[in-house]
């Protein structure tokens, strides 16, 4: 007899009744019917519990049924649950929660459609919540597979189908991770390189029972902390030095990488050495911004190309002169921004290259050297900085372009805002940055070809990072390089119709193509 396609593993432990047979009933109408259901009761107190499962294996062929002498833990149950699993694919479910109908048949056929099906090793879908009378609400659109966010939230949970080869090769759920179980699982499965694919489907309802993190995320305090340890393990087994830490919400983690001090850095500085009122006062702008950059950061080996106008000032000149970091450089040409970075990047001996604009300043401490430490993974191409209005407020929190859309992520919040699902207080991939303060890799840079001059004013930068992303490489805006943008202090910020056509034609229009990271 073959072995079917999907594996629902469902450990279960005195679960409310009621929930539980709204469970039971949106297995057993699945349109998909390739599935088996391997069900671990883990010592469960009411007495009702096991008969109950006896009688739904009796009744089904497809369901499996063990049960355990005595209480050991969802991972404990879980593992006995996978060990009398054969699908081709697990798909985890917990004892209270429901499924759409059509959930195992849509995922199946999201892996069948996929360019490389064989190597798809883990799917996730959209999920509800569902309240607990059995009202559907919240529904959590997810984005397209983020690895870093993962490290910084289980965004992915519900519902998670896996490649059970994989998950045994990988040693099934880990005991001691209880809570955290599912996102430490998912962490080893991915980390080994097999494709991830996203359902952007709502196909999973988590139930909002008294006691459960769904009704209320600090109702399980030892499962936050076992994330903590699920992700610091993550990191550790990639070679990646960082430390884990408690975010500001439970289920949030804050991932602290150790800084990069030594890679040779130019930071690229297009200017005109213009002045601005700023806090109240006049200020020259490049200036200003060069010395709080310099003035935060601890990097051993930086050089600043400034890249100036003829117009530029001789005392702004001067200034920028008698800084030792500083090397100057002419630009004789019309104004163009993107321009202007390519012949700094020309004169720039670093490896790493950080693109800033000149009305910038500083916030965060340790900046170069947070921004670009990402940089030393193989699969990140480009790091973006989170930047604020001259009150505080966001200004920049990476670059949405599709679904509707193409401008900053501007939320209209305060600096220190969580965001609706945290977004603002961690890492995680976007489109593209801003190259108000973006940092590369230089042969990244010159693998891509630098930046547009098709495109002198705007959408320079958007075009940068999409080549990057089309290289397979990755763009992360980063929660903690913290900057102030006295945006458009020194230039003219009108958008151009031809620069909205071209970026169109380059990479579709932003009206109609989805964003792939935005949380909808």
């Amino acid at each position: 007899m073959r072995p079917p396609r999907v594996s629902l593993v469902t450990a279960v432990y005195a679960p409310p009744r009621r929930a539980f047979e709204d469970t039971v009933d949106s297995v057993l109408s699945q349109t998909c019917e390739d599935w088996e259901w391997v069900v671990t009761d883990d010592g469960s107190p009411a007495d009702w519990v096991v008969p109950r499962l006896r009688e739904l294996a009796a009744a089904d062929p497809r369901v499996k049924v063990a049960v355990r002498a005595e209480n050991g833990g969802i991972v404990a149950a879980s593992n006995d649950s996978l060990d009398r699993a054969t699908g081709e694919f697990v798909v985890l479910l917990d004892h209270d929660d429901v499924l759409e109908p059509h959930a195992l048949a849509t995922m199946l056929a999201a892996v069948d459609a996929d360019e490389r099906p064989d190597e798809v090793d883990y799917a996730y879908s959209d999920q509800a919540r569902m309240t607990d009378d059995g009202r559907r609400k919240k529904p959590f659109r997810k984005p397209e597979w983020s690895p870093e966010r993962l490290r910084h939230h289980m965004y992915t949970l519900h519902l998670s189908m896996l490649r059970r080869s994989r998950v045994v090769e990988v040693g099934g759920f880990r005991p001691g991770y209880d809570g955290s179980q599912d996102h430490d699982l998912v962490l080893r499965v991915t980390e080994r390189g097999g494709r991830v694919l996203h359902v952007p489907e709502v196909l999973y309802y988590w139930r909002e029972v008294p006691g459960s993190a769904a009704a209320d995320p600090e109702a399980k305090p030892y499962a936050s902390v076992a994330g903590v340890r699920a992700v610091q393990d993550h990191l550790d087994r990639l070679g990646i030095a960082a430390t884990v830490e408690h975010g500001p919400r439970p289920w949030l983690y804050r991932v602290r990488r150790e800084p990069d001090l030594t890679t040779p850095v130019s930071v690229i500085v297009p200017t005109r050495g213009s002045r601005a009122e700023v806090g109240g006062r006049s200020r020259v702008l490049v200036v200003e911004a060069i010395r709080s950059v310099l003035a935060s950061s601890r990097h051993r080996a930086i050089e600043v190309v400034v890249v100036y106008d003829r117009e530029t000032p001789d005392e702004v000149l001067a200034e920028l002169a008698s800084i030792p970091e500083v090397r100057l450089v002419a630009f004789t040409e019309p104004f163009s921004f993107s321009a202007k970075i390519n012949v700094g990047a020309l004169h720039a001996t670093g490896e790493v290259l950080v693109l800033l604009n000149d009305d910038t300043e500083a916030v965060s401490d340790g900046l170069v050297e947070t921004l670009i430490a990402p940089l030393r993974e193989p699969g990140v191409g480009v790091t973006g900085a989170k930047l604020l209005f001259e009150d505080g407020r966001i200004q920049h929190a990476g670059i949405i372009y599709g679904s509707g859309t193409l401008h900053h992520h501007y939320f209209k919040a305060d600096g220190d805002a969580l965001g609706s699902r945290g977004e603002l207080q961690i890492n995680r991939e976007v489109s593209a940055v801003t190259a108000a303060c973006l940092a590369v890799r230089r042969e990244v840079f010159d693998e891509v070809g630098g930046l547009t001059e098709l495109l002198p004013g705007n959408f320079n930068d958007v075009d940068f990072c999409l080549k990057v992303r089309r290289h397979g490489l990755r763009c992360l805006w980063l929660h903690d390089v913290v900057l102030h943008h006295f945006e458009s202090a020194t230039r003219d910020p009108r958008v151009h119709g031809f620069e909205r056509r071209l970026i169109k034609q380059r990479w579709g229009d932003y009206k109609v193509i989805p964003e792939p990271y935005q949380i909808r």
